[in-house]
C-alpha cells in the first residue's frame, strides 16, 4: 500500500513522522530519490511504497519512495529492457519534439500577451516589443518557477505579473532592500514598488516625453 510521509531529518534516514508518530523504514527497503519519473511512477503503482515528500508553505516537493529491495531491482530491470528497445527511443525522440513544439507556441503567444498588456503609445512600440523580449526570456524557460510557468491564473494575468515582477528587480532597488521581518511588511513592498512601476508604464501608455534618467528605459539599454 501506497503512504506519504514528510521527511522528519534527512531524505536518507529510515526514521519518519506520520500521523503524529515516529515509524521506521522496514530494513529490506531501499530508497530511490526523486529524478526518474518512470522509476518512482511504477513502483508507486506496482509494489507496496513510502513516498516521502517536503511540504513547503505552498507547495508540496517530491523527495523520493522506500520500497522493497527486490522489488526496486524487478522495475529497474523492466524499465532498463524497455528503454533499450529502438521504438522506446523513437517515442522518447518525439514526445521531445512535441515539449519544444509547446514551449515554443507558448512562448510566441506569451510574447504576445505581454505586448498587449503594456500596450505602449505607437512611438513606444519598439520599446514594447524590447521589453516583451526581456520579460519573457527570463519568465518562460520550462522550471524557472515563475508566475509564467503556472496555469491556475489566464494568460493576460501571468503577462502582467510577470511585468511588474521584472521591473521590481530590474527597475527598483528591491534585490538591495533590507526588509524588516515582520508579517506582510515584504508583500507592502512589493505593493508600492507595483504601484511605482504602473505608474512609469502609463507614461508610455500616454506616449509622454520621457526622461533620459527613466528606469526602466536605463534597464533596457
Amino acid at each position: 500500500m501506497r503512504e506519504e510521509f514528510q521527511v522528519w531529518r534527512t531524505n536518507r534516514d529510515r526514521e519518519f513522522l506520520h500521523n503524529g508518530r515516529v515509524v521506521r523504514v522496514p530494513d529490506s527497503w531501499v530508497f530511490v530519490p526523486s529524478g526518474d519519473p518512470g522509476l518512482t511512477r511504477r513502483l508507486k503503482a506496482a509494489a507496496d511504497c513510502w513516498v516521502v515528500v517536503h511540504k513547503r508553505k505552498n507547495r508540496v516537493e517530491a523527495v523520493g519512495v522506500w520500497a522493497e529491495a527486490a522489488e526496486v531491482e524487478r522495475v529497474r530491470g523492466d524499465l532498463a529492457e524497455e528503454r533499450a528497445n529502438p521504438a522506446y527511443l523513437r517515442r522518447l525522440e518525439a514526445a521531445k519534439q512535441a515539449r519544444i513544439a509547446r514551449q515554443d507556441a507558448y512562448v510566441v503567444a506569451f510574447r504576445q500577451a505581454v505586448v498587449d498588456f503594456l500596450h505602449f503609445a505607437p512611438c513606444y512600440e519598439e520599446l514594447a516589443w524590447d521589453l516583451a523580449d526581456a520579460v519573457t526570456d527570463q519568465a518562460v524557460p520550462v522550471g524557472s518557477g515563475t508566475v509564467a510557468r503556472t496555469e491556475r491564473i489566464p494568460l493576460a494575468e501571468r503577462a502582467a505579473a510577470a511585468v511588474i515582477a521584472w521591473m521590481r528587480h530590474q527597475t527598483t532597488g528591491y534585490d538591495q532592500m533590507a526588509i524588516a521581518r515582520i508579517k506582510g511588511e515584504r508583500r507592502a513592498v512589493r505593493r508600492t514598488l507595483a504601484a511605482g512601476s504602473r505608474e512609469i508604464l502609463d507614461r508610455y501608455r500616454r506616449g509622454e516625453p520621457i526622461a533620459p534618467d527613466c528606469p526602466l528605459a536605463a534597464a533596457l539599454r
